[in-house]
């Protein structure tokens, strides 16, 4: 594997992950009321679109953390309607 490619996926991965403490945090808490339907909404279209992206440079950096990244996204905007009160 190229070092770029690592490099691509190292940073790919810590922005990913990123999201995952605010999927525990809203699972935990059973409220994703200061959760930005607005962000999240913007980030899922921006993730499909780097998916896109992606798939037609053949970039797999870009596919694998962007897939990750657009599923923990969901679940956030899942959660913030199953918890909405």
């Amino acid at each position: 594997m190229k070092p770029i490619t690592i490099l691509g996926l190292f940073a790919g991965i810590l922005t990913t992950i990123s999201f995952l403490p605010q999927v525990i945090k809203t699972w935990k808490t059973k409220s994703a009321k200061d959760v930005s339907f607005g962000m999240v909404s913007i980030y899922l279209f921006g993730a499909c679109m780097w998916l896109i992206y992606g798939f037609i440079s053949k970039d797999v950096p870009i596919i694998m953390t962007n897939f990750f990244g657009l599923v923990l996204n969901a679940i956030i905007l899942f959660l913030k309607f199953k918890f909405k009160k």
